[in-house]
């Protein structure tokens, strides 16, 4: 199984981004598709977790309204869209596969349920 993250970059404060994860060598349609990232010093956090069909979670409230998440599967890809980007936003992103989006009280919690992972690609907000 193979999850590969792209599209990460050098970006000014206020500007958009779009990440790509393409998946290999599992079954696409029978995995949710997870994205997470960690910022300098920080822990492994939940953004957005996107089902095969059904509702997108996010790993908290916040997120909704910068992030966005869709689903190519036609080309076995997730997409993270990230708006308004902030200073706070720098850190290596990366996804994930897992059988089923959840809840967690602690998006934190997440990481835990996540049968494979991609190498991550780095997001740098700076002016």
């Amino acid at each position: 199984v193979q999850l590969q993250a792209s599209g990460g970059g050098l970006v000014q404060p206020g500007g958009s981004l779009r990440l790509s994860c393409e998946a290999s060598g599992l079954a696409f349609d029978d995995y949710a598709i997870g994205w997470f990232r960690e910022a300098p010093g920080k822990e492994r956090e939940e953004v957005a977790c996107i089902p095969s069909s059904g509702r997108t979670t996010y790993g908290a409230d916040f997120m909704k309204g910068r992030f966005a998440v869709s689903r190519g599967n036609a080309k076995s890809t997730v997409y993270l869209g990230i708006s308004s980007l902030k200073f706070e936003d720098t850190a290596v992103y990366y996804c994930a596969a897992t059988r089923t989006c959840r809840k967690y009280a602690d998006p934190l919690d997440a990481r835990y349920w996540y049968d494979y992972w991609g190498q991550g690609t780095l997001v740098t907000v700076s002016s």
